[in-house]
């Protein structure tokens, strides 16, 4: 824990670890400017707070009047945050043989659906046994309608490669939103608009 704490003080130079002659103020509670740094290190004890550089590199370092503990922990929380909007990536792998029928297709096809709308990315391959790679072109054939029946969830990041004896395509899913390929108009709406006479 100790090694912690010594890493995140030295994320920032604080109060007399700040040895430049001045510095830049910046932040609400304060009139911003250019002061010497004894001066801005006067201002921070008077309110009881720290004097925290935020931009080393620039000239004069920005420096900000504020509690540096509470600081530190706004970043971490920030930090964590960020973590859990970086949510991980999950694969789900699809196996198909080179010459997969339509029952087993159309299940596949089923779950590859449900992996995409949980967000989950698909790893589709057909694995080639023995002389069954002389059919790799009809691999291909099947991932590409793999793909393209699953158009409305997902796009193709990766086209039909082939590594050793499999063939794999990788599917992202796309964003949620409304579903493609609905009918843009009801076919009754339609059907009515043809029936009514012409005035």
């Amino acid at each position: 824990m100790r090694n912690n704490v010594r890493d995140t003080k030295e994320q920032h130079r604080i109060n007399e670890r700040i040895r430049v002659p001045e510095v830049r103020l910046v932040g609400d509670n304060v009139e911003q400017g250019i002061y010497p740094t004894r001066e801005a290190l006067r201002i921070a004890e008077e309110k009881e707070l720290d004097l925290v550089e935020i931009s080393p590199t620039a000239v004069p370092p920005v420096c900000r009047i504020i509690d540096y503990q509470k600081f530190l922990y706004q970043q971490k929380k920030k930090q964590k945050e960020q973590k859990a909007k970086a949510v991980r990536i999950v694969v789900k792998e699809i196996r198909f043989g080179p010459q997969t029928d339509d029952h087993d297709y159309n299940f596949k096809l089923k779950h590859a659906k449900s992996f995409l709308e949980e967000g989950a990315k698909v790893k589709a391959y057909v694995f080639f046994k023995g002389r069954s790679i002389l059919f790799k072109e009809q691999g291909e054939v099947l991932l590409l309608r793999f793909a393209n029946d699953l158009e409305d969830y997902a796009k193709v990041e990766q086209l039909p490669v082939l590594e050793g004896k499999r063939m794999i395509i990788m599917l992202t899913p796309k964003k949620q939103g409304t579903p493609k390929k609905e009918k843009e108009q009801p076919q009754g709406a339609s059907k009515k608009e043809k029936e009514q006479p012409a005035e």
